[in-house]
């Protein structure tokens, strides 16, 4: 049962990829919607990051990640290294909880 269900999703998500590209020359798309859509891809994506660094769960997370979900942003903002601003981030989040901060 459990093969078959992902089987099933399988398919049907290569379904819907293989969709696009078959469909892409005869669906014509206006202006307006062709200049929102990379607006809608950043909306969505910010807010993923929100709610994977404001939430443990279903429970609001505590003030340690998103403190280092800020630092984190912070320094990319400044353009650090990609390690440097993922390092920085745990490290300061862990810095936190070890100080008893939840």
């Amino acid at each position: 049962m459990l093969i078959a269900a992902i089987l099933t999703l399988g398919l049907g998500t290569y379904a819907i990829r293989l969709s696009g590209v078959l469909l892409r020359e005869r669906l014509e798309l206006s202006d307006n919607l062709q200049r929102l859509l990379p607006m809608a891809a950043a909306a969505l994506l910010t807010a993923l990051a929100a709610t994977a660094a404001l939430t443990a769960g279903s429970e609001l997370a505590g003030p340690a990640r998103p403190a280092g979900v800020l630092i984190g942003a912070l320094l990319a903002w400044r353009k650090a290294p990609f390690v440097a601003v993922v390092l920085s981030a745990a490290a300061s989040t862990a810095l936190l909880r070890l100080a008893g901060v939840p």
